[in-house]
């Protein structure tokens, strides 16, 4: 199922939508390099492309990371 989560990013709310498995793959990479689950966000928020939008690159990480874990 897709849901809505929100985060504070730099002072500033902002919501995106992701469906439960790519949270619980967040959630997972974040506990795997003990971080807090806000700071994987916002670095994730930070690198990405200025034309994409959060939600698209919060999955792109979730690939990236199962892909380079294989």
């Amino acid at each position: 199922m897709i849901r809505k989560h929100s985060a504070t990013l730099h002072g500033h709310r902002t919501s995106f939508t992701l469906e439960d498995e790519f949270w619980a793959e967040l959630k997972a990479i974040a506990t795997a390099r003990a971080i807090p689950l806000a700071a994987l966000i916002s670095e994730i928020d930070d690198s990405r492309a200025a034309d994409s939008n959060l939600s698209s690159a919060l999955r792109l990480h979730v690939l990236a990371w199962l892909k380079n874990s294989r």
